[in-house]
């Protein structure tokens, strides 16, 4: 079978199910496994890339308003590929290319490839997509030993986080504005021995205001942003504008040295295999733990 991946997530279970020999292509975001890296590119970004958060945000808002897509689809390369399969989503029209478009793209090609939507809103939906994709690849009994294995850490970290105190976790999936946890994120901050703050478990980020922030006042920050790899968390979290930036650093996390920054793109954001490391990472947090992709974030440069 020859698989066409247009999503991060998908790509990494495939390889990790063993199903990574029949992957024919994949997005510019396809980071992960490194053997991910070697195959066809065929999506781009048509973000300007000079954009801040406020700024992405701001043209995200327009494009979608305006109807139009994000990414770009090489439809050529697509069709000489001639995939069997093609795994793309209908979850979020920002974080992948929309399924109207990879939909029409494969109702050109020769073969009648079949197109399957990704719709995972919590880790036990990312281990039945797992199971599926086992299913739709041949690789079932390497998709059954991925899912065991994901579930005895996520049992060992139930049990390791149970005695400790429930600490209140703020997760910020966006900076400027700033946006709430949603689908699996707030799953993961309870798995992790917390309480998830503004929150929306299942359902789409929403943004928040700094005033509601403020009243909520959680225990621990941790900073997210979708899209964005730990460097540019730290970056985005520096450079809130300066009425953002003291709300920010008012809160008493951030006072108390509780506030953290993670790498949304590689972990929290991308429903895949690492979502269980990524509640690893969040209990380190609650923890008061830091390491080397886990970072403590200081007061913004701007106040």
């Amino acid at each position: 079978m020859r698989v066409v991946s247009l999503l991060p997530s998908a790509t990494e279970i495939l390889f990790a199910i063993g199903a990574g020999d029949q992957v024919a292509g994949v997005t510019h975001e396809c980071d992960f496994p490194d053997e991910a890296r070697t195959r066809p590119i065929l999506t781009s970004s048509l973000l300007p890339q000079e954009l801040d958060a406020a700024g992405i945000d701001r043209h995200v808002r327009a494009r979608v308003h305006a109807g139009s897509s994000l990414y770009g689809l090489d439809d050529r390369k697509l069709a000489a590929l001639a995939p069997d399969l093609i795994v793309t989503q209908e979850l979020c029209a920002v974080c992948a290319v929309s399924y109207e478009i990879v939909d029409r793209a494969a109702k050109r090609l020769r073969g009648d490839p079949r197109v399957v939507s990704l719709e995972p809103s919590s880790l036990e939906d990312v281990f039945a997509t797992i199971a599926f994709l086992g299913d739709l690849t041949g690789t079932r009994a390497g998709a059954d030993t991925l899912v065991t294995r994901l579930r005895e850490r996520v049992d060992a970290l139930r049990a390791r986080v149970a005695p400790r105190p429930r600490e209140r976790a703020l997760v910020l999936e966006w900076t400027d504005p700033p946006m709430s946890a949603g689908h699996w994120t707030p799953g993961l901050v309870e798995l992790a021995g917390g309480e998830p703050v503004l929150a929306n478990p299942g359902a789409n980020s929403r943004v928040l205001g700094w005033e509601e922030i403020a009243a909520s006042d959680p225990d621990v920050v941790v900073v997210a942003p979708c899209g964005f790899d730990l460097t540019r968390a730290v970056r985005e979290a520096a450079a809130l504008p300066p009425d953002a930036a003291r709300a920010f650093s008012d809160l008493r996390a951030v006072r108390e040295g509780r506030a953290y920054a993670i790498d949304g793109n590689a972990y929290v954001n991308r429903p895949g295999p690492r979502l269980v490391e990524s509640a690893e990472l969040f209990a380190r947090a609650v923890a008061g733990e830091t390491g080397p992709d886990l970072l403590r974030l200081s007061v913004p440069a701007s106040v």
